[in-house]
């Protein structure tokens, strides 16, 4: 039987003489782009292996490690449980660069402060360059980063000048003569729009690496992970029809004998329109032998064991609730994905298979471990979202040797790559990624409004920022706060914006699920409504702005319509019913066809349709019961899955589509209101569950 490979990562895979000579370690402080500082690493053709954080120094220095980068991380380098590490590395003579939380802990050791600041950044800002710094040359004196951080330095280390700034927050330190550099910002990511440069400046003008490091070919290596694994037993994989699944599918096929591949579609009753017939239709074009099987009365009816409550640290377990009568996001996924595994035995049951002699695959990728914080991707991420393919029944199985991932180390554009190299049809590889749970995730249930004690203090914070102009007349005791917040260019931004344009922005009483400075967050939308057509460059300003000033704020949507008067206070009850699901279905259906027949569908990475339980519009004199719901467009742009940014309409994607979509999806019965989402990833995530 196969082992478990679950602490694979903590292994150094040196050359047979024990020596790592030349290599880049990447010392994991549980950042959510870990895995991504790897893979840029790679893609200049240098070797890097990732180690656990505490890693002592002289382990380091003996395997011959070139360099150091240490990641960013969810912790504060103060807090009483913040993770040890080997203040030796800073002094063995090895370049290191100090990412986010790598750049806290170096300023600390060397004697300087770091604090939390009252406003935290999270998202894509310019800041101010020296481009003298051996990090930043060839660079322009400003540049477009990722900054995703409470605590900041604030008294620099000795040694140290500061190489970078945003506004007066330090983003960047250097101790050149050590070859020591600290950036608070991600280098790492595609938001960092010159990040490659840094970390190529870091790599071979700091470092002194050789780009000699070309990774074996990917294919043979997965074929022969699984040909070992599997041997002549079978492998049951379930194959949703998106691009992850497939690949899995046409890999284990090439790898194993076809009699030894059970490939099953589960529909859970969560896909989208046409979607399950459609699956089939295309596997059977690629000569996949199909199993459908309709379960989605059991996922209706699914349940799964929980802890007793998020404080209760026993081996204590409660059953949840129905997932069809269950509003919390993180619930809805774990019962999913075990309802997955269950509704798998009985697929083998039915086929007179002995469960232990089959091995469960998956087309998990790295980007799900990471951020469901599994120790094969990261050993101290921080969760973010339960994946389907990743919850605690899956990693027993996992621990048990038991499930196939052949794709795990694998980011979403490289498994389109190695689709292509396994002979898959273009419109398979290109297609929009559809998470495992379907629309079950895309459906915001709740009984009840989100409205906490900070309510009404947030909202005059944002009639404050979305009517500066005129507020800054009339002193406020909030307005000094959201003043600290901004630089004297974005000040004068905001005057302008809000001076040309009449708006206003309110909560939403619903949670969606974020990502801010390294950690899950769970928290409000803001809905900003204009008098006029909108002005999307001036929108994406403000959503940009808003969670950085309100940081109970992950998620910034326009509201497309009439001025909205009176924001809802209330909520229409909503549950994962077959009525609601056929509504959500049918606008996600509209949206995407009109998308296809535009010619978009190949510009934007994917398009989330969410229904929301909000219903806008009534007079609340009369009393009128919230029974209506809104649906939201999310069309985002990404290459790595873990960045991305809202697709701007007028610029990335024509206004009249995305006004065509609001168009037909508002003629369907039960809608209130549509909104376009105007968040960048981080602070929303791709899905806002």
């Amino acid at each position: 039987m196969a082992q478990s490979n679950g602490d694979s990562k903590l292994e150094i895979s040196a050359d047979q003489n024990g020596s790592c000579e030349g290599a880049v370690v990447i010392l994991d402080a549980g950042a959510q782009y870990g895995k991504v500082i790897d893979r840029r690493v790679r893609e200049l053709f240098v070797r890097s292996e990732i180690l656990p954080l505490e890693t002592p120094a002289f382990a380091i220095r003996e395997q011959g490690f070139r360099a150091i980068i240490i990641s960013g991380g969810p912790n504060s380098v103060y807090a009483e449980d913040a993770p040890w590490f080997d203040p030796a590395i800073f002094t063995i003579g090895k370049p290191v660069l100090g990412i986010c939380y790598g750049m806290q802990m170096m300023n600390k050791v060397f004697g300087g402060t770091v604090h939390r600041k009252s406003v935290r950044e999270d998202g894509v800002f310019n800041i101010g360059l020296d481009n003298s710094c051996s990090l930043f040359r060839g660079l322009k004196k400003e540049e477009l980063v990722l900054l995703t951080h409470g605590d900041s330095v604030d008294k620099v280390a000795e040694g140290f000048k500061v190489v970078a700034q945003s506004g007066s927050i330090i983003a960047g330190i250097a101790n050149e003569q050590k070859k020591l550099y600290g950036t608070q910002f991600h280098p790492e990511v595609d938001l960092t729009e010159r990040g490659m440069e840094m970390l190529r400046n870091f790599l071979f003008e700091i470092a002194g690496c050789t780009s000699n490091f070309t990774v074996q070919n990917r294919q043979q290596s997965c074929i022969n992970e699984i040909r070992e694994k599997v041997d002549k037993s079978k492998v049951l994989v379930l194959l949703s029809g998106g691009v992850d699944s497939t690949v899995c599918t046409a890999l284990l096929n090439k790898a194993l004998d076809p009699e030894q591949v059970i490939a099953v579609h589960i529909d859970n009753g969560f896909m989208r329109k046409r979607e399950s017939q459609s699956v089939e239709e295309a596997l059977t074009k690629l000569g996949i032998k199909l199993k459908v099987v309709n379960a989605a009365h059991t996922f209706y009816n699914g349940t799964t064991t929980l802890p007793i409550s998020d404080e209760d640290r026993t081996p204590r377990k409660r059953i949840s609730k129905t997932l069809n009568m269950t509003t919390n996001p993180e619930e809805k996924r774990k019962i999913i994905g075990d309802t997955f595994v269950k509704v798998a035995n009985e697929v083998i049951g039915e086929m007179n298979l002995k469960p232990e002699e089959v091995f469960l695959a998956q087309g998990t990728l790295r980007p799900d471990l990471i951020e469901s914080a599994s120790h094969l991707a990261s050993g101290k991420a921080e969760v973010i979202k339960t994946h389907h393919n990743d919850t605690e029944l899956i990693r027993k199985l996992r621990d048990e040797g038991k499930v196939i991932e052949p794709l795990k180390d694998f980011h979403k554009d490289e498994v389109r790559a190695l689709g292509r190299e396994l002979g898959l049809p273009e419109e398979i590889v290109c297609r929009h990624p559809f998470p495992g749970p379907g629309l079950a995730i895309r459906v915001i249930c709740a009984d009840e409004p989100y409205v906490c004690k900070d309510f009404a203090e947030t909202n005059n914070i944002l009639k404050i920022i979305t009517d500066f102009s005129a507020m800054v007349k009339k002193p406020h005791t909030l307005l000094q706060r959201v003043k600290s917040c901004i630089s004297d260019e974005e000040e004068e931004k905001l005057m302008q914006i809000t001076s040309l344009h009449s708006l206003n922005a309110f909560l939403l009483p619903i949670k969606t699920v974020g990502v801010q400075g390294d950690c899950r967050s769970y928290s409000y939308v803001c809905g900003v409504t204009s008098k006029e057509a909108p002005h999307w460059e001036s929108l994406m300003f403000l959503a940009r702005l808003i969670p950085r000033m309100c940081h109970t704020i992950n998620r910034v949507v326009y509201v497309f319509g009439s001025h909205v008067k009176e924001p809802p206070t209330d909520i229409t009850p909503t549950f994962l019913t077959t009525g609601v699901l056929s509504t959500l279905r049918q606008a996600d259906f509209v949206a995407h066809s009109i998308l296809r027949e535009s010619g978009y569908s190949g510009k934007i990475s994917q398009m989330p349709v969410i229904l929301i339980p909000l219903h806008f519009d009534r007079d609340p004199l009369q009393k009128q019961p919230s029974c209506r719901r809104s649906v939201v467009v999310r069309t985002f742009i990404t290459s790595d899955f873990m960045t991305g940014i809202p697709a701007t309409p007028g610029n990335h994607i024509a206004e009249e589509v995305v006004l065509k979509m609001v168009n037909e999806i508002k003629k369907i019965p039960g809608i209130s209101r549509v909104m376009f989402d105007l968040t960048s990833k981080p602070p929303g995530t791709t899905e806002w569950e």
